[in-house]
């Protein structure tokens, strides 16, 4: 890096404020989601010396499970940036404590009014799946990410931002983390290449000795009720379930795995929060995977949820839709080796136990993290 990218950050400087001003990307459009947390004592004592914080995304899932997870721990000095809609967002905020709101629009704005911040954590990102919209996908989830991290890089400020799994694909080219193979990669939806542009470009530019990237698999917990469509299948379940008795789940559509016998790598929010928080403290950059470490097929999932609701198991399986099949993740796994190198060993809560806590302590009571 050195003057090179000093300079680099100069030249574009003038270029960000423009794509950044106006009726920037129809950001309204989606609300940003992710996430973060920590755990580590040593992470605890420095957070109480007053950290400043600022979290994009942060009435979004991740994002607001982060601060509420900084509160815990005394932390409260926090800068949250989002865009509020028509959901009800709104309320992961409600139970939590930060020192002010901004829009996200304003927050690139003025970003040199908060020059005195510890840490970035960049959660904001339109993470629809299914979003076919190429150019506003890029210039959200890709051209943001770029100006805040230039920012951020500038100030010496600590910067730690969302990948996704979705950057993997079909998983062919293995889920190994790290920058070194990024080549071989070949998402399967606007989404995963918007989050794989900027993973390739900080590695061009050699960014990730003083920055982190997380690539988040499939993250459900508390606080993700806004996300309609894109909501955690616990969550759709829940809803499911009490209105209908039962659950649909979609049939295979690929001869090599038998009707929910294909899965994901499932984590619950509050793991994910801590290897997230993790990272404020090491301060070892690079790109890192955010899982349980576990493949659990969609009828061990299954079997959680009617176990956590004291139910009897009652799936139908019906047709996956047309326009997902030639690009479903049938198999997801985390390879942790990074992450646990990295410091972080903590082990990730058993399936049957996040869907429990999450079923019993936040659906069936209505209730938030923080609450």
């Amino acid at each position: 890096m050195g003057e090179q990218i000093e300079n680099e950050l100069d030249r574009k400087a003038s270029a960000a404020d423009h794509r950044l001003s106006g009726e920037y990307l129809g950001i309204e459009r989606y609300p940003f989601e992710q996430f973060l947390i920590i755990h580590n004592e040593s992470i605890i004592s420095k957070a109480g010396s007053n950290m400043k914080i600022i979290v994009t995304g942060g009435a979004g899932f991740i994002g607001s499970a982060v601060v509420w997870r900084l509160n815990e721990m005394g932390v409260d000095d926090i800068l949250i940036a989002d865009v509020m809609d028509e959901t009800d967002k709104w309320k992961n905020l409600v139970p939590l404590r930060f020192a002010d709101y901004i829009d996200a629009y304003d927050l690139m704005d003025d970003l040199d009014e908060f020059k005195d911040a510890d840490a970035v954590f960049h959660l904001g990102a339109c993470s629809s799946t299914t979003e076919t919209d190429a150019d506003y996908m890029i210039r959200n989830n890709y051209h943001y990410t770029q100006d805040l991290a230039r920012w951020a890089v500038k100030n010496d400020i600590r910067f730690i931002y969302a990948s996704s799994a979705a950057t993997y694909g079909d998983g062919s080219a293995g889920m190994e983390d790290g920058f070194e193979h990024l080549g071989k990669l070949r998402p399967l939806n606007v989404y995963g290449y918007s989050k794989h542009l900027f993973d390739q470009w900080a590695a061009r530019n050699g960014l990730f000795d003083r920055i982190v990237g997380l690539k988040y698999f499939n993250v459900f917990g508390p606080n993700e009720d806004h996300k309609g469509d894109m909501r955690s299948l616990v969550n759709k379940a829940f809803d499911q379930i009490n209105a209908t008795g039962k659950l649909q789940l979609f049939k295979s559509a690929n001869p090599d795995y038998a009707d929910g016998e294909f899965g994901r790598d499932f984590v619950y929010v509050k793991d994910a929060v801590e290897m997230t928080l993790h990272f404020l403290e090491s301060k070892t950059g690079g790109l890192f995977n955010v899982g349980s470490g576990r493949m659990n097929t969609w009828n061990a999932l299954a079997n959680a949820i009617f176990k956590a609701l004291d139910l009897p198991r009652n799936v139908e399986f019906i047709d996956m839709p047309e326009h997902l099949r030639d690009r479903y993740q049938y198999h997801t796994q985390a390879d942790l080796t990074r992450t646990r190198d990295s410091g972080h060993t903590a082990e990730t809560t058993p399936l049957d136990s996040a869907v429990a806590d999450y079923v019993r302590h936040y659906l069936v009571p209505g209730k938030h993290l923080g609450d």
